[in-house]
């Protein structure tokens, strides 16, 4: 669990409190958590990643302390996430995002309404949203059901080795702990906007540099997929950044709670380098 310290701030948007952790100090960098999450997916990476920057980590609308977007879909979504950072008078950002909130940070990163925050660099792990192929073997549970602690126990375990963590080693309590803590305080159903797509169509708009991390063993996509997925999110400009794409092995969807070590190092040169640090060996 981070040790990291933080302050916790809380903006309104149309009636909709966001409550956001700050960690560390320096330039910043927004870390967007999944669907079913909330900002402790981020739990193994801010105490590291917090010595060189200012992190901004935000229950997203509609998830774990924050309230409800007044609309329920991703535009809503995204406009109140985007009044809400410019609420907060960041200047200019690096955006890293997880699953769901990859897909969130590649259209706030296109829109409008980040008041003076302007988004330099995006790091996507695991992205939703990029309408590719699959390969769940296991059906998830319906933890909704659970009739006492410990089958909610065992079916949020079952969920996290189905979904996402590889090594069934890894699932440790705190797994068990965020991921239940996140589900039930869920109210944002982002699973079908997941599942649609748009993602290389938003990066296509993006000027800035792109990097995604996937996990090796991610059931959310197909290895196969991953080249065409990079190409079709560079756009149409000769001169646009390319969009580097790291596997990380062994690791699942979670990469960055799973593989926390192999996440950290390649990371870490990254926020250092934005931070204008001398970038370090992994």
């Amino acid at each position: 669990m981070c040790s990291a310290r933080k302050d916790v701030l809380v903006t309104s948007v149309d009636g909709c409190d966001v409550v956001w952790r700050s960690f560390g100090e320096g330039p910043a960098t927004v870390l967007l958590h999944g669907g079913h999450g909330n900002w402790q997916h981020w739990a193994r990476n801010i105490g590291p990643w917090s010595r060189t920057r200012r992190l901004l980590v935000p229950d997203m609308p509609g998830f774990g302390e924050s309230g409800a977007a007044p609309r329920a879909d991703l535009p809503g979504l995204v406009e109140v996430l985007a009044r809400s950072l410019a609420q907060l008078s960041l200047g200019r950002i690096d955006v890293v995002g997880f699953s769901f909130g990859a897909l969130v940070a590649a259209h706030l990163a296109t829109g409008d309404g980040t008041g003076d925050a302007e988004v330099g660099r995006l790091a996507l792990l695991g992205p939703a949203g990029h309408g590719g192929p699959r390969r769940m073997a296991r059906e998830l549970r319906d933890w909704r059901r659970c009739p006492d602690p410990q089958a909610l126990a065992e079916a949020m375990r079952h969920n996290l080795a189905a979904f996402m963590i590889n090594d069934p080693a890894a699932i440790d309590s705190e797994a068990v702990t965020i991921h239940t803590r996140a589900c039930r305080a869920t109210r944002f159903h982002s699973k079908s906007i997941s599942r649609a797509g748009g993602l290389q169509q938003a990066l296509a708009r993006f000027p800035g540099p792109v990097w995604m991390i996937w996990g090796e063993a991610d059931v959310t996509m197909s290895p196969e997929a991953l080249a065409a997925i990079a190409r079709d999110s560079r756009g149409a400009s000769a001169d646009a950044p390319q969009v580097r794409v790291s596997v990380v092995p062994g690791a699942g969807h979670w990469v960055q709670y799973e593989a926390h070590a192999q996440v950290n190092a390649l990371l870490q040169p990254w926020l250092q380098q934005s931070a204008g640090m001398p970038a370090q060996a992994g």
